[in-house]
């Protein structure tokens, strides 16, 4: 039986996770501190090696002839714009404050990846962006108590 491209990429995720996820094992907590480092990486490695296990098993389970690959547009200059967008939201971190910069940055990567038409679709974006940030700033900030740059400009 031939692999589909989608069970071999989630084969590899899966190998890729679960060998990430054993090396963070080897990680030495700090008495003083009750989440070691190695307790978020397991959380996001755990995830990806589930969705690759997912998947895995959703492709085994098709049973379709694969189709002969055809040609594919790539879309080079999308990827360095996304890029680009991400290093100014690196940038704009410590001038803007966590939660400016992550709506500012949310906001324009949606905007950039699915261009939005009609005002509808810019509040939505407004919405996703600004939803996002208040939810990470809760999350990291409240609940885990992960301080966040504040901005130079803004103290925010």
């Amino acid at each position: 039986m031939k692999l589909s491209r989608d069970a071999w990429s989630g084969l590899a995720v899966l190998i890729a996770s679960l060998v990430l996820f054993g090396l963070t094992l080897g990680l030495k907590g700090n008495p003083m501190v009750p989440v070691g480092p190695g307790f978020y990486p397991r959380i996001v490695l755990g995830i990806t090696a589930l969705f690759g296990a997912m998947l895995l098993v959703s492709e085994l389970m098709v049973r379709r002839p694969t189709p002969p690959p055809k040609a594919e547009k790539l879309n080079y200059a999308l990827v360095a714009i996304s890029f680009a967008i991400f290093g100014l939201y690196i940038a704009a971190l410590p001038v803007l404050g966590f939660r400016i910069a992550t709506v500012a940055y949310v906001a324009a990567a949606g905007a950039t990846l699915a261009p939005p038409r009609g005002a509808r679709a810019w509040a939505g974006i407004v919405v996703t962006a600004v939803v996002t940030a208040f939810l990470s700033h809760l999350i990291f900030e409240r609940y885990l108590s992960v301080l966040l740059p504040r901005g130079t400009w803004t103290s925010f």
